[in-house]
């Protein structure tokens, strides 16, 4: 556009310095006041054939001026076309979810927890409220719905009728709170994590109806003092729980109703002969943990299998339990 500005005037100013003999100031000035129609006369008594080209600059610059104001308006409208149908795209993603997660908040917290359940390959969507977080969102390629987190509105765009569970990570717990008693009221048998910045919060989130809440700093501070107490626990249980790929991992497993080793117990099911796994412990349907369970312990249905053991062999042994 800027090469096109500069070619027009570049031709007006040439054409009026080769047709009238005019100085160089001179065939800019006619070109300029021309081109901008402000009706100030000609610099001096023009040819005939000056007036012809002087008529040919007129309706190139009006084409020119046309052409740049039709760019501008289809760049604004092609962007809020863009806007709009990218937004019904993310709509209509969100609106075939079912048993998915829903993340609120994507700052650092919410952030990383969408990579982990990316990596997992679950489906999720996030509330955000700063729109400033969109290009992030649009980058990682989230499902995602922009505004407050606690408008019951934008909660019904995420789904939260059809989630499985709601995940809080907003900046104050007041935030939290707040949104917790919301989704809690929207969705009884919903399954809620919450974040509490500070300790006297826990109690109020989990009145507030969380089954779960996390405080960041309690857990960073507890895991620094493992780090001193039990450096080999926390190496090992970094290298089960890391990211990047590793010879050993930790996984829960659900028994099935349908599996075949309902009934069974763990000596006669071979689970740790066949596929070389170790089972930590079984948390029984009544909420009760076992920890390290002996040969004779029975698999009963609803029961969770918490197991380390090599990728390959976890992923057989989910087959087994929960066809």
């Amino acid at each position: 556009m800027v090469l096109l500005s500069a070619l027009l005037l570049s031709f007006g100013t040439v054409g009026y310095m080769l047709i009238e003999n005019w100085s160089l100031i001179d065939g800019l000035y006619m070109t300029v006041i021309t081109l901008a129609t402000v009706g100030y006369g000609e610099v001096h008594l023009i040819s005939d054939a000056g007036r012809i080209f002087t008529i040919v600059l007129i309706i190139l610059g009006v084409g020119f001026f046309l052409y740049v104001v039709g760019n501008v308006v289809q760049f604004l409208v092609e962007g809020r076309i863009r806007l709009i149908l990218g937004r019904r795209k993310l709509d209509k993603q969100i609106s075939q979810l079912k048993d998915h997660y829903i993340v609120c908040g994507y700052g650092r917290m919410g952030r990383g927890l969408c990579r982990f359940l990316s990596q997992s390959q679950l489906n999720f969507a996030v509330i955000e409220a700063n729109p400033d977080r969109t290009s992030a969102m649009d980058r990682d390629g989230i499902l995602y719905v922009l505004g407050d987190s606690t408008s019951e509105a934008n909660l019904t765009t995420a789904g939260i009728d059809r989630a499985s569970t709601l995940m809080a990570t907003l900046g104050t717990d007041a935030a939290n709170v707040f949104l917790v008693l919301t989704a809690r009221r929207r969705n009884r048998e919903l399954f809620i994590v919450a974040r509490a910045n500070e300790s006297e919060t826990i109690d109020t989130l989990y009145a507030a109806g969380a089954n779960v809440v996390v405080s960041p700093y309690e857990i960073g501070a507890r895991r620094m003092a493992h780090a001193i107490l039990r450096p080999t626990v926390i190496h090992f249980l970094e290298l089960a729980f890391a990211d990047e790929s590793t010879d050993i991992e930790m996984e829960e497993i659900p028994v099935n109703t349908r599996s075949n080793l309902v009934d069974v117990t763990l000596q006669e099911s071979r689970i740790r002969q066949d596929l070389n796994v170790i089972i930590i412990a079984m948390k029984k349907a009544d909420g009760s943990m076992l920890f390290n369970p002996s040969a004779g312990s029975r698999i009963e249905a609803g029961d969770t299998v918490v197991v380390v053991g090599e990728d390959q062999n976890l992923i057989k042994l989910e087959k087994i339990l929960n066809p």
